[in-house]
């Protein structure tokens, strides 16, 4: 008779996986690597950043890797690139698995196994993802997917940058299922909760493969048991979703051009597209978005940086006032200004039943801007950066320079670094540990 380490949907999980990825698929990869570091280094120097460092047990710089456990890693590396809102993100799957699983490989890598560096990401980010597809519209109305799927995600990079067996592997998925987490009380108040979520989604998983490799056994019936995940977060969950599809799910996962909530950027992308018409200055705006965007992002007034990223009316503005949107746009000494709180108060939000059934294979938008009593309409089905709508490569390059340039830090050997498939990440540990600490005032 077989048994569960045959049949349990942890051992199909690794059946699907245990495919050699592409030179093109590890290539895709590098460009996921620079857009999480640039990310990274951006966030590291935001006032939160900082705390956050503090909360790792950083000295020098807030990305140092020095002196920590490797799991100790993971955390501090997993703190900072979803913090302005920049990380890249899976559509169906409503998360982002960049700021999970790269910080579990970093954490991970050695001059011994670098090599085994995309690889390790590939397969992280197909167990992430997947898993993600698969819990359904219920667990997200409570769980953020990221937080809950994250740490099988970096449990299973982290067992491939070990070299675990397959049992042992199994046992390290079941550890991270098992310590899943992340409830979205913490987006209805003021704080930061929801990034510790990723930084403990990517420790989670580093420690759960270094508890497997210590010989301490995990259930592997994790998903199905009957006190399983998906019985106990994800009961409307699919185990077939989780199965079902082609590889690789990285080639699916979108870049984020904008430092706001991806539910806001085809809303940031249409308001662009009104801005170049030049149309004069507006009486009404009427935002037609999916039920989610709505959720999230129907805002009309932020006190903060974090709730400014959160709002479909503050994006508006600064996209239809200033053009694409800075990272200065979204600073606290921003959401003052006069011209963005006249757009703001003339934005209503308003729910659209078809992008709301369209979601969440699309993430669409549709404004009514009128103008001297004539309205005209923006349909954006797609935001920048989805597959239907893709970034360029350059243009994915160009956002890691940027975002290095407001950290201060020269962008040269990192970018070469992110694209050596077979020492990069192991590079990167080290180009990391060197950085000074920042110098300038906290952004």
């Amino acid at each position: 008779m077989p048994s569960a380490y045959q049949t349990s949907l942890t051992a199909q999980l690794l059946d699907l996986i245990d495919v050699k990825p592409s030179h093109l698929d590890r290539m895709g990869a590098s460009l996921h690597l620079l857009d999480w570091l640039g990310c990274a280094l951006a966030g590291s120097v935001t006032k939160t950043g900082r705390a956050m460092a503090l909360t790792a047990g950083a000295i020098g710089h807030p990305l140092s890797p020095e002196n920590r456990s490797v799991g100790e890693v993971a955390f501090a590396l997993g703190g900072f690139g979803s913090l302005l809102e920049m990380d890249d993100v899976h559509r169906n799957a409503i998360l982002h698995p960049g700021p999970v699983i790269w910080p579990a490989v970093i954490a991970c890598a050695t001059t011994e196994n670098s090599d085994r560096s995309l690889d390790a990401a590939l397969r992280g980010y197909e167990a992430m993802i997947r898993l993600g597809k698969s819990v359904g519209q219920s667990h997200y109305a409570h769980f953020h997917n990221t937080s809950t799927c994250g740490g099988l995600g970096s449990a299973v990079a982290a067992a491939w940058m070990f070299g675990l067996d397959r049992e042992k592997t199994q046992w390290a998925m079941a550890h991270a299922l098992s310590t899943s987490g992340g409830l979205w009380e913490c987006r209805n108040e003021a704080g930061a909760t929801k990034h510790l979520h990723v930084a403990e989604a990517a420790r989670r998983g580093v420690q759960a493969a270094l508890a497997a490799q210590s010989g301490i056994a995990g259930p592997l019936r994790i998903l199905e048991g009957a006190q399983g995940f998906y019985a106990g977060l994800a009961p409307d969950g699919s185990s077939k979703i989780l199965l079902d599809g082609p590889l690789w799910a990285l080639s699916e996962t979108s870049f984020k051009p904008w430092p706001a909530c991806r539910h806001a950027h085809a809303t940031i992308d249409a308001a662009l597209i009104l801005r170049d018409m030049g149309l004069g200055r507006p009486e009404r705006i009427v935002i037609e978005t999916y039920a989610d965007a709505v959720l999230f992002c129907d805002r009309p007034n932020p006190v903060d940086p974090e709730a400014a990223r959160f709002s479909l009316q503050y994006a508006v503005a600064v996209a239809l006032m200033d053009g694409p949107p800075t990272l200065e746009a979204f600073e606290a000494d921003a959401l003052e200004k006069s011209n963005y709180k006249s757009i703001q108060k003339i934005c209503e939000v308003e729910e659209d039943k078809a992008l709301t059934a369209a979601y969440p294979a699309h993430f669409g938008a549709r404004l009514r801007m009128t103008v001297a009593g004539t309205e005209t309409v923006v349909h954006v089905p797609d935001a920048w950066g989805d597959t239907e709508n893709p970034m360029s490569a350059a243009a994915v390059v160009d956002k890691f320079k940027m975002l290095a340039g407001w950290a201060r830090v020269d962008p040269v050997a990192l970018q070469k670094a992110a694209f050596d498939i077979d020492t990069g990440a192991f590079e990167l540990r080290g180009l990391l540990a060197a950085l000074p600490a920042p110098q300038h005032k906290e952004k």
